[in-house]
């Protein structure tokens, strides 16, 4: 975008105040209008929503018209103690926050984004949402009303993009799909939205599978409806699971197979453990079982300790000791989801009466065949399993869930997303199903085009709306100790992990979005790839990931 003398002048004043300027504080009950104050040429407000939603934006003295609403992503609803807060990777207590966050990054104490957006005329703007959690209803609420106050403040405002990164993704889609009106453009990073079903089994099926073996007393749904006893349960639940991965981890971090159970194991493990079945085989049976990655942030499956070890170890260690990596943000993070859909939906919402695990696991026990310890291994764990009691929902509660969090997935405004292959947290599969209903809907939209064409003999293709780029999990990037136990501390490999984003790959992408707004049309495949790759991104039409095994 070409910036004029002036402007530019009034960006270096923006981009020293953004840095130096202390946010005017929100006031303490809802009001109409925010507290404002400007320095550098740079205006900050702060204000409460209706709901009680506290809410910032930021625009230049030469403000263009442009804002991007941002929408941050899942925040606990219960507050988490430091003996929990820090083997969860949180360093400490993690209470419950309603703060807002204008932009990317900004949670992190990284400006960049905001600085450079700002910095070029653009206004930038974000809520902290009334409730954490579940809060898709709270969210599409506070954002309407955000942009809204935002205009009021700025008149000349034309264009807003809305984008947000995990759960925020979803506050961003159904933004545009509730209210098409108010958007021009949705940007969604690591988008943990849809389909619904498919992301409750996911997590159900792992905290199933975990509770059918390793320790009965894990909770899969059911919690109580009081906030106190509610909470206890989550917090307990989530210890119980620490303790499990723990143990498991001993043994299967060791390039030696190991066949040593933890001492929580369920009667149906205990039998599989006595019977010689290692534990890693059934850790990697759950993770097939619920669609869970066999790589992870540390663990490429390719690499190996030592070269005694380099055939049997990724064959043998690495697919579990990944699938137990992964398990770690599934469990905990599946527990507070699934507690607090069950408060929102009134009742239980997870159910896999009618699951075929065996079905899932087929398809990959050849491939793994070797660390699942072969068929007659997997057959018996299997049994155990079906031979645990299924988790029934509410039929009255699952009902409710779709007006929860449902979306369509319609991609109706200009729409570019961006994932890792391998996200522990959200699945890939998620963007797949983007994808793959995108591809159905353009089509849909081509043949309608053509019938239109038949009338009036006057073809108009119809827009191509989605952008999808990848950052693609690298061949190898495990390390190991001294020892030879993998370095799971270590720097996530490229392509894994959830929502690692970059400020570069925010700022891509909203450039790319800006040049489609600007002409109306979707950049031509060559600029896209080229700033993609820019920014360690890939932009590939033909790059699959496998799709959701809920979804058959």
């Amino acid at each position: 975008m070409k910036i004029s003398l002036k402007s530019r002048i009034v960006s270096v004043f923006a981009v020293t105040a953004i840095a130096g300027t202390v946010m005017v504080g929100a006031p303490t009950v809802a009001s109409a209008t925010p507290q404002c104050a400007t320095a550098n040429f740079v205006t900050s407000c702060a204000g409460v929503g209706a709901d009680g939603a506290p809410y910032t934006f930021i625009a230049p003295a030469n403000f263009n018209g442009t804002v991007f609403v941002y929408s941050h992503g899942l925040r606990p609803a219960i507050a988490i103690p430091a003996t929990l807060g820090v083997p969860l990777g949180f360093g400490g207590a993690v209470p419950v926050s309603n703060a807002a966050e204008p932009a990317p990054r900004a949670a992190e104490g990284d400006m960049s984004v905001i600085t450079k957006l700002v910095g070029q005329g653009y206004g930038v703007a974000g809520s902290g949402f009334s409730r954490q959690g579940v809060n898709a209803t709270e969210a599409l609420a506070a954002n309407k009303e955000l942009i809204a106050t935002f205009k009021t403040k700025f008149p000349t405002t034309k264009t807003v993009i809305a984008w947000g990164q995990s759960l925020g993704a979803l506050h961003a889609q159904m933004l545009a799909e509730k209210n098409p009106e108010l958007v021009d453009g949705v940007i969604l990073g690591c988008p943990a939205a849809n389909p619904q079903n498919a992301l409750m089994a996911f997590f159900g099926d792992s905290l199933y599978g975990f509770k059918a073996l390793f320790d009965p007393t894990i909770k899969v749904g059911g919690y109580s409806t009081d906030p106190v006893i509610r909470q206890q349960e989550q917090l307990l639940n989530i210890q119980k699971i620490l303790v499990v991965l723990g143990k498991l981890g001993a043994e299967i971090a060791n390039p030696v197979a190991a066949s040593t159970w933890p001492d929580t194991a369920s009667p149906a493990g205990k039998a599989l453990a006595a019977a010689g079945i290692p534990a890693r085989s059934a850790l990697l049976t759950v993770g097939l079982m619920a669609g869970a990655g066999t790589r992870s942030e540390n663990v490429d499956g390719t690499s190996a300790p030592s070269a005694a070890t380099a055939e049997t170890y990724p064959l043998a260690i690495a697919p579990a000791l990944a699938v137990l990596q992964n398990m770690g943000k599934i469990l905990n993070y599946g527990t507070f989801l699934i507690a607090d859909g069950e408060l929102l939906a009134g009742g239980k919402v997870y159910d896999n009466t009618a699951t075929d695990y065996a079905a899932r696991v087929a398809a990959d026990a050849d491939l793994f065949g070797f660390a699942l310890s072969g068929n007659t291994a997997v057959a018996a764990i299997l049994g155990a399993i079906n031979a645990t009691p299924r988790e029934k929902a509410d039929p009255a509660a699952l009902a409710k869930v779709p007006a929860l969090i449902g979306l369509s997935g319609k991609i109706a405004k200009p729409t570019i997303v961006f994932q890792a292959e391998n996200d522990p947290f959200v699945p890939a599969a998620i963007v797949q199903w983007y994808n793959d209903s995108y591809v159905e809907q353009y089509a849909a939209e081509k043949m309608k085009a053509m019938e239109e064409a038949k009338k009036n003999r006057n073809y108009v293709a119809p827009k191509n709306n989605l952008i999808t780029l990848w950052a693609k999990t690298g061949a190898k990037y495990s390390t190991f100790t001294a020892t030879g136990a993998p370095n799971l501390s270590a720097k996530a490999g490229p392509g894994t992990g959830h929502c690692l984003w970059t400020s570069a790959q925010w700022l891509a992408a909203a450039d790319l979005m800006l040049a489609t707004l600007k002409d109306d049309k979707r950049p031509l495949g060559g600029k896209i790839a080229t700033a993609a790759r820019k920014v360690g991104l890939s932009y590939d039409n033909k790059f699959q990931v496998p799709a959701f095994k809920a979804l058959g």
